[in-house]
C-alpha cells in the first residue's frame, strides 16, 4: 500500500490541471507528507494556485519556481525528494507544430534533465506522463512524448546501483483540463457555434481524478520501465457539441495540423509487449532488470493477443450526450446546464 506520509514529493508542470489535483489529492489521503513542491516556470499559475492551497495552511507545500531546460536548477530542486511525478511539457499540437525546436527543449530535453537530475540526487521513483498522441504519432508533439516514453523506459537500464524506478503513464484527454475541448466548447457556446474539426472525431475520456490515482498507481506498482495504459471510454466530438450546446450551430472547420480523426494508445506493434493487468494495461520494456515471468506471476498479467490496438475509433465504451452532461457538471463546472 502507498504511504506518502513522511515522504518529500515533486511535480513537475504542478500548476497545470493534474497537478492541481495531484496535490488535492495526496494533501487528503496523506495530511502527514513531508514536503509537496510544486515546480513551474510561471510565477503567476503559482499565485493563484497559492490561493486555492495557501502554503500557510498547507505547511508541507512549496512553490518552486523553475524551468526543466535547466539542469543545475532541477539538481537543487530534486535534493532530498523521494518521489517526482513528471508532468510538464509543451502539449498544444499547433503551437508546437509552429515551434519546433521549442517543443523539442522541453519535451525531450526537459525529459532527459529530469532523469539525469533524479539520479544523480536519490530520488527513488519517477511516474512520467505521456498521451496518446505518443502511439504511432503524426504531430511533432507526439513524436516529442514518444521520444520521452523511450528515455523515461531506458533509464532504468542506465541506473547502476541506484535503486530508482522510472515508469510511465499514458493516456488521453482528461476532462476538464487546461485547453481541451470540453472547456472551449463551454467558452465557445455564448457565441452560438461549436467549430466541429471533423464529424467522425473520437477522443478517449478519462476524469482528473482517475488521471490523478493512475499516476499514484504507477508510483505504487511500478517495476520500472512499464507504460500503463488505462481502459477508458471514448466520445465522439459530435456528442460533446450535442451534450454542451445542442442549440448552436456546429460548423465543421477541417481537422488542423498535427491531428488525426481517433487516437491510439496501444498500437499493434506494441502487441507483442503488452498486457492486460485487469484495470489497465502495460506495455513492458524490451529490456528489464527483473524477470517478465515473474512480473506475470506477481500480477497475474495477461498477454494480449497479437495484433491487439488500443483505438478511441474501435472502442467497446462510449459515453454519450447524456453521460457527458452528467460528467461534465461533475468534473468540470458545477454550474453546467443546459
Amino acid at each position: 500500500m502507498l504511504d506518502l506520509n513522511g515522504k518529500s514529493i515533486l511535480i513537475t508542470g504542478g500548476t497545470g490541471s493534474l497537478g492541481k489535483q495531484l496535490t488535492k489529492t495526496i494533501l487528503t489521503r496523506w495530511p502527514e507528507v513531508k514536503r509537496l513542491v510544486i515546480l513551474s516556470r510561471d510565477e503567476q499559475k503559482q499565485f493563484q494556485m497559492n490561493q486555492e492551497f495557501p502554503d500557510t495552511k498547507y505547511t508541507a507545500l512549496r512553490y518552486f519556481i523553475g524551468d526543466i531546460r535547466d539542469f543545475e536548477r532541477l539538481k537543487t530542486a530534486f535534493k532530498g525528494i523521494n518521489y517526482i511525478i513528471h508532468a510538464a511539457a509543451m502539449k498544444h499540437v499547433h503551437i508546437a507544430e509552429y515551434n519546433p525546436m521549442e517543443c523539442v527543449k522541453t519535451n525531450v530535453l526537459g525529459a532527459e534533465n529530469v532523469i539525469n537530475a533524479a539520479l544523480e540526487t536519490g530520488v527513488e521513483n519517477v511516474v512520467a506522463l505521456s498521451t496518446d498522441k505518443a502511439a504511432a504519432p503524426i504531430n511533432l508533439y507526439g513524436a516529442t512524448k514518444l521520444c520521452s516514453d523511450k528515455l523515461f523506459v531506458a533509464a532504468n537500464n542506465i541506473k547502476g546501483w541506484n535503486k530508482i524506478k522510472f515508469s510511465v503513464v499514458r493516456y488521453g484527454n482528461v476532462m476538464g483540463s487546461n485547453g481541451s475541448v470540453i472547456p472551449f466548447f463551454l467558452n465557445k457556446k455564448k457565441d452560438g457555434v461549436l467549430p466541429i474539426t471533423d464529424s467522425k472525431m473520437t477522443r478517449f475520456n478519462i476524469s482528473l481524478q482517475e488521471g490523478a490515482d493512475m499516476v499514484l498507481h504507477a508510483m505504487e506498482t511500478a517495476w520500472g520501465g512499464e507504460i500503463f495504459v488505462p481502459k477508458i471510454p471514448s466520445y465522439k466530438i459530435l456528442d460533446v457539441a450535442k451534450a454542451i450546446g445542442p442549440e448552436c450551430e456546429h460548423k465543421i472547420v477541417g481537422i488542423r495540423p498535427g491531428e488525426k480523426v481517433h487516437e491510439e494508445m496501444i498500437t499493434s506493434s506494441d502487441s507483442f509487449s503488452t498486457y492486460d493487468l485487469g484495470k489497465y494495461y502495460a506495455i513492458l520494456p524490451q529490456v528489464t532488470n527483473w524477470s517478465i515471468v515473474d512480473y506475470k506471476k506477481h500480477f497475474n498479467a495477461k498477454p494480449v493477443e497479437i495484433g491487439f490496438q488500443y483505438n478511441s475509433g474501435d472502442n467497446t465504451e462510449w459515453v454519450g450526450v447524456e453521460e457527458l452532461r452528467k460528467l461534465i457538471k461533475e468534473n468540470v463546472d458545477s454550474n453546467f446546464s443546459v
